[in-house]
């Protein structure tokens, strides 16, 4: 749980974890936001990656190419890349899609590594809301090769119902895609760390718990 901690008060400290009321895509009022936009630095991308890293290690993922979905993942899975190469001497490979094929220079949909067969792919994203993205890019994937998507991994699993589902965007990626995700930290582990103090904000606790009892899915 250290890293797990860690990257809460990272979060916090980034600014990107906020608490008050927002009113999210989906229409719900959440008393919690993630703001990923918030990052804005080298030693805060740098730091993210780690995070990142320890996840895939302490999951034991299998993995030889991180892939970043465009635009948010591309940093993602490069941090990612060069700290687990870095902190555990990985030396993965990484790549991430266009939102346009590119028709001249080298062409193509993907920039990095070119996919192979059996490839072991492991998806970096920021946070899983509606598993929309996760949608978009397994074809993409799936049709530059029959690669082997080993995971995904993402910052905060919010644990809560997607729409029109009793089950969390994280749990329809397994059932219906067949992808686990993995996420660096849960809801469950912010409410413990505002309980425990390592963050400012133990007021919000009550208001992350009702909101879970109307909208958190069964794990």
């Amino acid at each position: 749980m250290s890293y797990k901690k860690d990257f809460i008060r990272f979060l916090s400290e980034c600014g990107v974890l906020k608490f008050g009321t927002f009113t999210l895509k989906s229409g719900r009022i959440a008393p919690y936001f993630l703001n990923a936009g918030e990052y804005k630095t080298g030693a805060q991308i740098k730091r993210l990656g780690e995070f990142y890293a320890a996840c895939i290690r302490e999951n034991n993922i299998p993995v030889q190419t991180l892939f970043g979905p465009a635009y948010k993942g591309i940093p993602l899975a490069l941090s990612a890349a060069v700290a687990l190469y870095e902190k555990y001497g990985a030396d993965v490979n990484f790549c991430f899609d266009r939102k346009e094929v590119k028709d001249h220079g080298e062409g193509g949909m993907f920039v990095g590594k070119q996919l192979q067969d059996g490839e072991k792919v492991v998806i970096v994203e920021d946070v899983m809301t509606s598993g929309k993205a996760l949608k978009e890019v397994l074809p993409k994937l799936r049709g530059a090769a029959k690669v082997d998507v080993t995971g995904m991994v993402i910052t905060v699993d919010r644990m809560e119902k997607a729409l029109n589902s009793e089950q969390s965007a994280v749990q329809q990626a397994y059932a219906e895609e067949g992808v686990k995700v993995y996420s660096i930290v849960t809801i469950e582990d912010i409410i413990e760390a505002l309980e425990e103090g390592v963050i400012e904000g133990k007021e919000h606790v009550p208001a992350i718990r009702n909101y879970l009892a109307q909208y958190g899915a069964k794990y």
